[in-house]
């Protein structure tokens, strides 16, 4: 199993390979559909609330904390709802995505493009994720609740690189 440090640099970003195991360390962007939205509509009037370049997103929404817990349950959502924003993020300088689920081929085509990697996460395993996370802090959109843009902070979270640079993809195998 690889270890990789967040931020991804494209020097690690195009030595991974589909089908590859990793755990991944260091800081994410947390968001999913309503804070993706607002993002989007942020940029598009010139004036985004957050620099995602260099950045890696995370599609997860999480459950409220536990006492001593960081962030409640926070397994993956479906990234297949945020394809229509995925370009555009990875031709602006976005480094790489965790989700669940296939993309569509103008997503492949733009992580391929860019030198990017798309990394899966295992649905159901929100439990095992949340053990992960070290640091959770609202960045933007605290209206959304646990759609608000977040930074977390995770120490060996477990993912497997589902599209790679080259643009294998693990889902048309």
């Amino acid at each position: 199993m690889k270890k990789i440090t967040l931020p991804l640099n494209k020097e690690v970003a195009k030595s991974l390979r589909v089908g590859e195991s990793v755990l991944i360390s260091g800081d994410m962007l947390v968001f999913r559909d309503a804070g993706h939205k607002r993002l989007f509509e942020s940029i598009k009037a010139g004036k985004p609330d957050i620099n995602y370049a260099g950045e890696t997103i995370y599609f997860m929404g999480p459950c409220p904390a536990k006492p001593g817990q960081v962030l409640g349950s926070c397994g993956p959502t479906t990234s297949g709802r945020m394809d229509k924003y995925t370009p555009y993020m990875f031709d602006t300088g976005l480094a790489a995505q965790i989700g669940k689920g296939k993309r569509s081929l103008e997503c492949v085509q733009a992580i391929k493009r860019n030198g990017g990697v798309y990394f899966a996460a295992i649905g159901g395993a929100g439990a095992t994720y949340s053990a992960c996370v070290t640091k959770a802090e609202v960045l933007c959109y605290s209206d959304l609740g646990t759609e608000a843009i977040r930074r977390i902070t995770v120490k060996d979270f477990p993912a497997i690189v589902a599209i790679d640079s080259l643009g294998g993809n693990i889902y048309e195998r």
